[in-house]
């Protein structure tokens, strides 16, 4: 394990993008659990990237345009989606105990598909993890596995503190209705924006 990969893997990891802003609107929606649950889906979605680019449907995804654009499409049409719902979303954003709350299975499950639905982690893994791999290495499958598992808890330790940071300020945040009008709006762009960024990606 390098100080490279390290540094590499954390600012990759903490670079807002899909599953951190899933995470951040968990955790100020419904508080500090909620941003847990969310680190660990969004953790789990790596997952089957980690798995493709290792056995080799990363090249697959690289060399076939049209397995690409299948892949790709279907992540913008569900990060649309989640713009939809967070756009229309009120009881989400209010203090409102009373309100029905998303069970932890679909707070993960949502959390899941956040980052499972985004091709660009597997072409991500295909090109990033050789680089730490030395041509020589005796076993290139267990290094290679390793270093994903690393990229994986940091992305749990990091995306748990975008949790937990955020479900400790939501009482300040969400007790101002035009702040949280303007978070809803803001976290719907952001996913709109993700999305469009997402339909630019070639294979």
């Amino acid at each position: 394990m390098t100080v490279a990969f390290l540094l590499t893997s954390l600012v990759v990891v903490a670079t807002p993008g899909t599953g951190a802003l899933y995470t951040l609107a968990a955790g100020l929606t419904r508080g500090p659990r909620a941003g847990l649950l969310a680190a660990a889906g969004c953790t789990l979605g790596v997952a089957p990237h980690l798995a493709a680019a290792v056995t080799g449907l990363a090249a697959l995804l690289h060399s076939s345009a049209a397995a690409f654009q299948v892949l790709k499409y279907v992540g913008v049409a569900y990060l649309l989606h989640l713009a939809w719902v967070t756009w229309r979303d009120r009881s989400g954003f209010t203090l409102d105990a009373a309100g029905p709350a998303p069970s932890p299975a679909r707070v993960i499950a949502v959390a899941v598909l956040s980052n499972l639905l985004n091709p660009k982690l597997t072409i991500f893994f295909f090109a990033f993890l050789p680089q730490f791999v030395r041509p020589d290495e005796p076993d290139q499958l267990t290094r290679m596995l390793l270093l994903g598992a690393v990229f994986m808890l940091l992305t749990l330790v990091v995306f748990a503190a975008y949790g937990m940071l955020a479900g400790a300020v939501r009482d300040r945040v969400l007790a101002r209705p035009a702040v949280t009008r303007w978070l809803r709006r803001g976290f719907a762009g952001s996913f709109v924006a993700l999305g469009l960024v997402l339909a630019r990606a070639e294979s």
